[in-house]
C-alpha cells in the first residue's frame, strides 16, 4: 500500500475534505448569534446567569499545557477504504498540529502538519511533499481553512471562526439551550450558511461533540462532526483519548462519507521537540493544485 506515490495522494484526498470543509469562511463571519436564549420556568435574568455559568464551565475545561503529545492509533474509513496505522500526535498551542504515521511503529512514513501559515503533507517513503499556504490554493481559500478553528477541534474547545480564542466578552455570541435534568446541554453558533453546535455535559462542562453544517447553492450540503470520548487526566484537566471526525459532503462530484478516528495513549506535556519541520533537498514537491483537481473529479 505504501510502496508508491499513491499513498500520499490517497491519504491527501481522504483527509483534506474532512478538515477543510469543517471550517468556516470569512464571508460567513458577518452575522452573529442572537445571544443567550431563555426558556420558560425562570426569569430572563436568572436564566441568562445560569447559561453564562455553564458557558464559563465549558471554557474553563481547556487544557493548561502548551504542549500535548500522545501515541496514536489512526484509522480512516471512506467507501471501500478502511485501514489503521500507528502514529503520534504532537500539538503546540498556537503553533502547530502534527500527525505522524508510523506503520508497525518502525519508522515515520507520513506526516500531516498544520501551522498558522501553511499545511504540510510529507510522504517520507517516496520523499515527496505537499506544502501550501491557506490563501495560496483556491480550494483551501474558498472553504476558509482557519488554523485556530482547527486547533479548537483538536483541543476540545469552543471556538468562534476568525478569532484566536473565546473570551468572556464573546460569550453573548453563543446561543445556549440548557437541558436541566439531562446529561448534556447544547451551545449553538449560527454563521450565515454555516451552523455550529456543541454538546457539553451539564455536570462537568466537557464537550462531547461538535456538529458543523454548511449549505451552499453551488456546493450542496456538507455536515461534519467531531466526537470526543474516553477522557483521561492531563495535569489538572481532562483530555479526550478518543477523537472521531466524520464528514458527509456533496462538494465533490460524487457524494462521499469519510471518518477518521484517533485513539490516543501515553499523554505527555514535554516541550522537548521541534515545532517546525525541516526537509532536505532530497524531497520533491508535489503540485498541490494537481492533487486538488483530482479531488474535484471524485
Amino acid at each position: 500500500m505504501m510502496r508508491n506515490r499513491s499513498f500520499l495522494l490517497r491519504l491527501f484526498l481522504l483527509i483534506v475534505p474532512v478538515i477543510v470543509i469543517s471550517c468556516g469562511t470569512k464571508k460567513q463571519m458577518v452575522s452573529g448569534g442572537s445571544g443567550i436564549s431563555s426558556t420558560a420556568g425562570a426569569s430572563d435574568k436568572e436564566m441568562a446567569r445560569r447559561q453564562t455559568v455553564f458557558l464559563q464551565r465549558v471554557i474553563d475545561n481547556a487544557a493548561y499545557s502548551k504542549n500535548i503529545s500522545a501515541k496514536m492509533s489512526f484509522r480512516i474509513l471512506s467507501g471501500g477504504t478502511d485501514f489503521t496505522i500507528s502514529g503520534q500526535l504532537r500539538m503546540r498551542k498556537d503553533e502547530v498540529i502534527r500527525i505522524q504515521l508510523t506503520p508497525m511503529g518502525l519508522m515515520e512514513a507520513f506526516r500531516l502538519e498544520f501551522t498558522k501559515d501553511h499545511v504540510l503533507i510529507v510522504d517520507r517513503l517516496n520523499r515527496e511533499y505537499v506544502k501550501a499556504g491557506y490563501q495560496d490554493v483556491s480550494f483551501l481559500k474558498q472553504n476558509g481553512l482557519d488554523f485556530y478553528t482547527l486547533q479548537a477541534l483538536f483541543w476540545n474547545e469552543l471556538f468562534i471562526p476568525g478569532e484566536k480564542r473565546v473570551v468572556d466578552s464573546s460569550l453573548k455570541t453563543f446561543e445556549v439551550q440548557l437541558k436541566e435534568g439531562a446529561l448534556c446541554s447544547e451551545i449553538g453558533l449560527p454563521r450565515d450558511k454555516m451552523s455550529y453546535q456543541w454538546t457539553a455535559e451539564n455536570a462537568t462542562g466537557l464537550i462531547r461533540k461538535v456538529d458543523i453544517s454548511y449549505s451552499s447553492n453551488t456546493h450542496g450540503t456538507t455536515h461534519a462532526s467531531c466526537v470526543y470520548d474516553a477522557f483521561k487526566p492531563l495535569g489538572s484537566k481532562k483530555f479526550p483519548a478518543d477523537i472521531t471526525m466524520n464528514i458527509s459532503t456533496q462538494a465533490t462530484k460524487k457524494a462521499r462519507n469519510v471518518s477518521i478516528n484517533m485513539q490516543l495513549d501515553r499523554f505527555e506535556t514535554s516541550a522537548d521537540w521541534t515545532a517546525e519541520t525541516q526537509l532536505s533537498g532530497k524531497y520533491r514537491q508535489v503540485d498541490v493544485q494537481e492533487v486538488l483537481n483530482r479531488l474535484s473529479q471524485l
